[in-house]
């Protein structure tokens, strides 16, 4: 596998043509979940992160943006409630397809709504943090995404895939049985060329962003949450 030192940004993700297969892209929004929980670190992300923002006696709003199917929108409010703290939680995604098959699961404290963030800035919408999973690395303009959001929070933490040859070595390995059945084997090794590696994403980042690797072959990018310097 060639051209490793650089992002594969010319790469293309079937699940993002509007004309790809209905069948195999809500097969491959089920097996996120799965995924996600296994590779994602959003319940290590949760507790250091997140749960010390959180009270029993008051709401908070979370807002996920570029949610998908919702996944990580509906563990993160589950975590919340078992632990007996009080969030609302907006899962918001542009895309009808991700927005339709999120709406199929109801979740007490999950909200859905179909939408950018820049739609949620013009309306006004505010939230005292932003997440989002695997949505850095489909970014042309990931400055763009990140002044659209900075309004709508003043913390945010947005956790994406760390590109590098062994991570895309195993992902292959262990999607090889779903392979042909959704999308997952094939833009998941896409999406791993895409992704940034720690370098890129602190050079990219704008000033005040924190860039930082969260676990092997993650990257998580902040604001606003204590983190020293700038991305």
């Amino acid at each position: 596998m060639s051209g490793w030192a650089v992002r594969a940004t010319a790469l293309r993700e079937a699940m993002d043509d509007p004309a790809c297969d209905p069948v195999k892209l809500d097969a491959t929004y089920r097996q996120f979940r799965v995924v996600n929980r296994v590779v994602s670190g959003w319940r290590g992300v949760y507790r250091s992160r997140i749960r010390p923002l959180l009270s029993s006696a008051h709401d908070t709003r979370l807002l996920d943006i570029g949610s998908g199917g919702g996944d990580i929108a509906r563990a993160i409010a589950g975590w919340a409630r078992r632990d007996g703290l009080r969030l609302q939680v907006l899962a918001a995604d542009p895309d009808p397809r991700a927005h339709a098959f999120a709406t199929r699961e109801p979740h007490p404290g999950v909200a859905y709504l179909r939408a950018s963030a820049s739609e949620l800035a013009g309306a006004g919408e505010r939230f005292d943090l932003v997440v989002s999973n695997h949505v850095l690395h489909h970014l042309e303009d990931l400055g763009g995404f990140l002044d659209e959001c900075a309004p709508l929070a003043p913390r945010q933490l947005h956790g994406d895939i760390r590109r590098s040859r062994l991570a895309f070595g195993l992902y292959t390995v262990a999607t090889l049985p779903v392979a042909g059945r959704s999308f997952l084997h094939g833009d998941g090794r896409a999406s791993i060329r895409r992704s940034y590696t720690l370098d890129e994403l602190r050079h990219a980042a704008p000033p005040g962003w924190h860039a930082e690797s969260v676990r092997p072959f993650r990257v998580l990018l902040s604001r606003g949450l204590g983190a020293e310097g700038t991305a």
